[in-house]
């Protein structure tokens, strides 16, 4: 239950609110990548997963320069739905023994939570655009392009892990 009300009244303030989830998003999921990479056996998914953790910090900085903008702080809201996610892929490793199928598993979750970012930067992008806020759609439309791209990868490494999953 939620105790103190946001006031959103126009589409600024949804977009100020929705840029510190978007932070609090890609600060989660810098802590939870490494304890991912760390329960992978393909080598290929390790090493896609650390690149995106690279990429990832550069997103949370890029969000912290966007609030600054346009919030002039840098304080996040808590996004509960990469709450859930990361709760999930903590499950997954605790749950899942055999390491294949744990990769498997991992890259599910993995791309779950790079068609939420897909999402959330696609709107944020176009809310951005309304209001002539450009700098900032070009920003988001970048990390935009880099969630794609990461959840392109994961798709051409699960073709490889199923394919071996399903040969043992």
């Amino acid at each position: 239950m939620k105790l103190i009300s946001a006031h959103i009244e126009d589409l600024r303030a949804l977009y100020v609110r929705n840029l510190r989830k978007a932070l609090d998003m890609e600060q989660s999921i810098t802590k939870a990548l490494p304890d991912v990479i760390e329960k992978t056996s393909d080598r290929d998914l390790a090493n896609a997963l650390r690149n995106h953790l690279d990429e990832t910090r550069g997103h949370v900085e890029k969000m912290k320069a966007l609030l600054m903008h346009n919030a002039d702080d840098q304080s996040g809201e808590t996004c509960k739905a990469i709450g859930s996610l990361t709760t999930e892929a903590s499950d997954t490793i605790k749950d899942v023994t055999n390491p294949q199928v744990r990769d498997i598993a991992l890259i599910g979750v993995a791309q779950q939570v790079e068609h939420h970012e897909i999402a959330v930067y696609g709107t944020l992008r176009r809310w951005s655009e309304i209001l002539g806020q450009s700098d900032d759609a070009a920003t988001l439309k970048s990390i935009e392009s880099d969630e794609v791209n990461a959840d392109r990868l994961l798709s051409e490494i699960a073709r490889k892990v199923n394919s071996l999953a399903q040969a043992a």
